[in-house]
């Protein structure tokens, strides 16, 4: 007797189509919408995973753009120090789509509000992104050009661009209760440590990640001639530290449950966003966790390729001398991008 499973591929099936498979092979997860352009101009951005797609991207012939390159005098061992070489801008992480939404505001708002200025040891940061002088501005008014021109540099980005990579990373975040700004580190882990009863938790709700990620839609939208699309993935790391008041394993989940919905509600409903798998790719139960290192926290760079694999073999590579793996084999996702929120580590009892 035939039913609406009899002639079901066997992709639809955990035996067929994950316990029998190798984790190492899962081209058939992902099933593309559209084709990237050959001329295509890509953005991304997101939490600390987004480095290696970045990464990925570029040394497979994508043309990733960077907004603001680093300065000729700077080495390049130093640039993700420095925020740069990252992203395509020097915006450091950017874990929630709140952060994400402001920032498209802000760029495109015509009286933007003043930076968030942190101090420490007579130094200054931008609260929006600390990490990105290590030592810190020697004055205010460094923090207030140096964000001028961000806001500029991101401008011309997000007109020019025609794809945007976004990785979702947290839910949870700490917002200046007068602006209603989000940071991506709680202060006092860098810098504005005298200010935190400035400062609330917030842990974002499934609604919350689709409306923002929908209002930068908008902003982008209005100020543009051309739709861009969005690939959005989200990232297996779990939390290094909770604020929530749970168990770091149920906040992990919380988060995670979260942004996958959300991810897959957006492209479900929009036909110029695609969800690429590659929390799934990483957490898959028949890798049995061999993708983490001996953290639990941190992707192998094994599992990062099998992730860009699965990419590419549904947008192959542009070049035909393309890198499979530009990163150092055996080591871990830590070593070879900045994760701000590892800083969190340092705190733990």
């Amino acid at each position: 007797m035939k039913n609406f499973y009899s002639d079901l591929g066997k992709s639809a099936f955990w035996k067929s189509g994950l316990a029998d498979v190798s984790p190492l092979n899962v081209s058939d997860i992902y099933k593309k919408k559209w084709d990237i352009g050959e001329n295509w101009q890509i953005g991304t951005a997101g939490s600390c995973f987004a480095q290696h797609i970045a990464r990925h991207l570029t040394a497979n012939g994508y043309n990733v753009l960077d907004a603001e390159p680093a300065p000729s005098g700077l080495k390049s061992n130093e640039h993700q120090s420095y925020g740069y070489s990252l992203y395509s801008g020097r915006y450091g992480n950017i874990y929630t789509t709140r952060q994400f939404r402001q920032l498209i505001e802000e760029v495109f708002s015509d009286e933007p509000e003043s930076p968030i200025i942190w101090e420490k040891d007579g130094k200054f940061f931008d609260a929006l992104r600390p990490n990105i002088e290590p030592n810190g501005f020697a004055s205010q008014v460094e923090v207030i050009e140096a964000r001028a021109y961000h806001r500029e540099r991101l401008r011309e980005l997000f007109l020019e661009v025609d794809m945007f990579v976004f990785t979702l990373g947290l839910t949870e975040a700490w917002i200046h209760t007068d602006s209603g700004r989000v940071v991506p580190l709680a202060p006092g882990v860098v810098a504005g440590g005298e200010e935190a009863q400035d400062y609330s938790f917030i842990n974002f709700s499934y609604a919350d990640v689709v409306s923002d990620f929908r209002r930068a839609m908008t902003v982008l939208r209005e100020n543009r001639n051309k739709q861009i699309r969005y690939l959005l993935t989200v990232s297996p790391v779990p939390l290094t530290a909770t604020a929530s008041g749970n168990h770091v394993l149920t906040a992990s989940t919380y988060s995670k449950s979260v942004l996958r919905a959300a991810a897959g509600f957006l492209s479900e409903r929009h036909g110029n966003i695609d969800y690429f798998p590659s929390y799934e790719i990483i957490t898959n139960p028949a890798a049995r966790s061999t993708f983490f290192a001996s953290n639990l926290r941190s992707v192998m760079n094994e599992g990062v390729e099998v992730v860009m694999k699965t990419f590419f073999a549904a947008h192959p590579p542009k070049v035909t001398t393309a890198k499979a793996n530009p990163v150092v084999e055996g080591a871990s996702s830590d070593e070879d991008v900045q994760c701000d929120e590892e800083m969190l580590e340092a705190f733990g009892k």
